[in-house]
């Protein structure tokens, strides 16, 4: 081979070593043909894609000339990848459509890796029909010479690269409609953006632009247009000039102030502001209902009535919302609040820093071989990387892990990890478990209930803490204005401000005891205790016997509670909490899948009102979940929602002996630290706020034959057959070998098979930290529903072989093959052979006697 490729250029020589590996491997059974459909062809999630696309090159498929659609995975060697890119112009000469994305493969700690694509060859210019090119997630730090001289190109998407410049020729595509250039290191942009006059949506969020070119202003065409997560300090006046411009998003950068002409665009239907440094808006922009101005200080920096004059104003701290695991962002003398996507909050106060600072952040899978443990610790975050290291500040900086995870309650102390000088340490850390309660109002029942068309109420909010009723200093509580009310515009002397203290049943008008500062959507106040507030809005004077009729309204939802279990799985059991009217018809949908008690006795309960269920007498909840608490499974009732769970049950009880038979009951309120073994004793004590609600049986039947804990995989389902004996069919070993085969690749199988992408999520949150109960519950539950459809089994051997899993699928087929042939020697020896058929009711048709040894 060497002498045959020792006179040949590099890339020559790589293009025909790749066909002859790629022939050889088809001719010898060792690879698949690629997916070539139609006029698309899809290699991107194939090994080797080059080498399958060169073998077609060398085959002349007929086929290629009708091609329109390319995927190719941008994770190809280098070398290859663009000799086989350099031949697309005379292969594949209709081709419109080219995508040569990254980030289909992960490194050791999950995160996307970038595609090797670098560059593109001179030769892609003659593709004359390409309109759409996506070079998402690769290593492109400058922009192929190539692209701007294809002059049919449409869509354009260079999002999670490293460009730090867009060049001016890039002005020439006269196409162009969609650019995506989000996730990359852009400083500046070329004034030739301006001419892409057929321009309609540009998106260049998550990049380093500090300003934007004036040009900008010429996108006559221009619909949507993103800078979101900039550095942007300033907007030129040309903006105004976007006419066609519906939806501009400039929340988390820098702006002290927006041009006044944004607020004459006519047919701007969202401007979002969030989260930067404005001090002055324009007054059409702050009555506007579609501007979003959260996190600002508006109305810029006010003396201290009580300071001596001439003492010098301070800004309000910046806050930042940024939206990227893989990002930065400033902090300057004035300090900073930073919120970022991981759920991880950062506080710099004032003077923490002398300098600019710029802090680089990366959030790490929770590998525990990345933070030193003890023999008893767990991992319970994400590692938070925070660069550079060892910078040093003046003033102690505060981090707050806004999610940390539920397992964590369960444990004696959570506390945060930090390394310096290549040593750790433990930070001091305070768990803070208490979040407020928000009960929604429906706008239209409280103008009835009142008789005043224009009152209006806010959202109710409880507010609790462990630990003593009151504060030493007062504590500031933010209430969104009543719906239809802005602090502009509104008659202070119809704001109520309602106070309740439970158990008593009365709300007193706390209004003229409070100092209420007011901004366009927000009422604050400060509080010296917590529990509940209400904000309303109308001229009634009696405002506390209002208040008390419409707490009545919103607690008087009379509700069921029931508990069934699937007749093919008795270890799912599914719990839910049903208004009066939705149980039967409820029941109905319900029942032939599942089966279990009647509904417990009608309850009364209010919108938000949280409660759980305990699962008592040996039942147990079986997988970690986080929304329960050592088998206790917490809700939150909202009338208009399913309020329906489905959790998978297990006991520590001897099955194989006899039935297990438990209960589950229903208890208001937070989670206790105990919970009764039996619900009688609640019942004889049950008063008009007791806690227990109600309670179900649960029956976990005795196992049969030689099952036991540990046998398959801990399930018990009843016996379940896929497909038919004809043509072969898989059993519940069967299903559950498969299971066992299917590892991470089980979501490619899932939607392969049909599975909607929101119950794939179902699923991997339901069974969290839990591989095997994912896979078996999307296998199972997709096998139930395929009971008695033909073609079940034929679906879920294509399933394996699109997701690449042909191993399993062959061994599938040697299943069904085995079962088939055993049934045919089955019809043979009873002498029901197509060649031999015995009339109905005849000797030959009837079953033979066992056979004699």
């Amino acid at each position: 081979m060497a002498a045959v490729t020792e006179g040949l250029e590099p890339e020559t020589a790589a293009v025909e070593d790749a066909a002859r590996d790629a022939t050889d491997a088809v001719d010898a059974g060792l690879g698949a043909p690629p997916l070539l459909v139609g006029n698309r062809l899809s290699l991107d999630l194939y090994p080797r894609g080059c080498h399958r696309l060169l073998h077609l090159f060398a085959q002349q498929v007929g086929q290629l000339l009708e091609v329109e659609f390319l995927q190719l995975s941008g994770h190809e060697d280098p070398q290859l990848l663009q000799a086989t890119l350099a031949r697309l112009p005379w292969s594949l000469p209709r081709l419109r459509s080219l995508v040569l994305k990254g980030g289909q493969h992960r490194d050791a700690l999950g995160a996307c890796l970038r595609g090797s694509l670098a560059t593109l060859p001179a030769s892609l210019s003659g593709l004359a029909h390409l309109a759409h090119l996506d070079l998402s997630f690769n290593s492109l730090e400058t922009l192929p010479a190539c692209v701007p001289q294809l002059c049919g190109l449409g869509a354009l998407l260079l999002s999670h690269n490293c460009l730090s410049e867009l060049p001016e020729a890039l002005g020439a595509l006269p196409a162009l409609t969609f650019l995506a250039a989000t996730h990359n290191r852009l400083q500046t942009l070329p004034t030739a953006l301006g001419s892409l006059s057929t321009l309609q949506r540009l998106d260049l969020s998550e990049n380093l632009l500090v300003a934007l070119p004036p040009e900008i202003g010429g996108l006559s065409s221009l619909a949507e247009l993103n800078l979101a997560s900039n550095r942007l300090q300033g907007l030129p006046a040309s903006l105004a000039g976007l006419r066609s411009l519906r939806l501009l998003v400039l929340h988390s950068n820098l702006l002290a102030s927006v041009p006044a002409g944004l607020a004459h665009l006519p047919l701007l239907a969202r401007l979002d502001l969030r989260d930067n440094r404005l001090q002055d808006v324009p007054p059409e922009l702050l009555d506007a209902p579609f501007v979003r101005l959260q996190g600002n200080p508006l109305g810029g920096p006010s003396p201290d009535p009580h300071s001596p004059p001439g003492t010098p104003v301070v800004l309000e701290m910046p806050r930042l919302l940024l939206t990227s695991d893989l990002d930065s962002f400033a902090v300057t003398p004035l300090g900073c609040s930073v919120t970022l996507a991981c759920g991880v909050r950062l506080q710099f106060p004032v003077g923490a820093t002398a300098t600019p600072v710029t802090i680089r952040y990366r959030l790490w899978l929770p590998e525990p071989r990345l933070v030193p443990l003890g023999p008893h610790d767990s991992l319970l975050s994400g590692v938070l990387e925070l660069q550079p290291h060892g910078v040093a500040f003046q003033k102690e900086v505060g981090l707050w892990l806004l999610f940390v995870p539920p397992r964590a309650r369960r444990c004696r102390e959570v506390v945060v990890r930090t390394l310096s000088d290549n040593s750790w340490s433990d930070l001091e850390t305070h768990l803070e478990e208490e979040a407020p309660k928000v009960v929604r109002v429906s706008s239209r029942e409280l103008p009835a209930l009142l008789g005043e068309p224009e009152a209006a109420a806010s959202p109710l909010l409880y507010l609790s803490q462990s630990g003593p009723p009151s504060f030493l200093q007062p504590v500031t509580v933010q209430l969104p204005l009543p719906h239809g009310v802005t602090g502009l515009s509104l008659d202070r002397s119809h704001l109520h401000l309602l106070y309740r203290a439970p158990p008593a049943a009365t709300w007193d008008d706390i209004t003229a005891q409070v100092a209420l500062e007011l901004t366009h959507l927000y009422a604050r106040f400060q509080v010296t205790r917590f529990s509940w507030y209400w904000l309303w809005y109308t001229t009634k004077n009696c405002v506390g016997s209002l208040a008390r009729k419409a707490w009545e309204r919103l607690r008087l939802h009379r509700v069921n509670l029931i508990a069934l279990q699937r007749r093919r799985d008795p270890e799912q059991v599914l719990l839910q909490c049903l208004p009066r009217n939705k149980v039967d018809s409820t029941l109905r949908r319900l029942l032939e899948r599942y089966r279990g008690p009647e509904p417990s006795d009608t309850v009364e309960m209010f919108e938000g009102e949280k409660f759980f269920a305990a699962f008592e007498r040996g039942i147990n909840v079986d997988a970690d979940r986080p929304d329960c608490v050592e088998g206790r499974v917490c809700f939150v009732f909202y009338s208009h929602l399913k309020n329906l769970k489905e959790v998978y049950v297990t006991t520590a009880l001897d099955r194989r002996a006899q039935a297990v038979r438990g209960q589950v009951s229903f208890y208001r309120g937070e989670v206790p630290e105990e919970v009764p073994e039996e619900a009688e004793a609640a019942r004889r004590k049950r008063a008009a706020d007791a806690p227990w609600m109600a309670t179900l049986p649960i029956k976990l039947p005795r196992l049969r034959g030689s099952e036991g804990p540990g046998q398959g995989a801990g399930l018990s389902l009843a016996p379940l057959n896929l497909g038919d004996a004809e043509t072969g069919f898989l059993t519940q070993s069967n299903l559950l070998n498969v299971a066992g085969r299917l590892g991470p690749d089980w979501p490619a199988v899932a939607l392969h098979l049909g599975l909607p992408y929101r119950e794939l999520q179902r699923i991997r949150h339901e069974f969290r930290d839990d591989l095997d109960g994912q896979i078996r519950h999307m296998l199972f539950s997709w096998a139930e529903r395929q009971a008695g459809q033909p073609g079940a089994v034929g679906l879920l051997v294509q399933a394996l072989e699109q997701s690449d899993r042909r191993d399993v699928a062959e061994e599938v087929r040697a299943v069904l093959e085995l079962g088939r042939r055993k049934y045919q020697e089955g019809i043979q020896h009873t002498s029901l052979a197509p060649g031999d058929p015995g009339p109905p009711g005849s000797p030959a048709s009837q079953s033979p006697e066992p056979a004699q040894a």
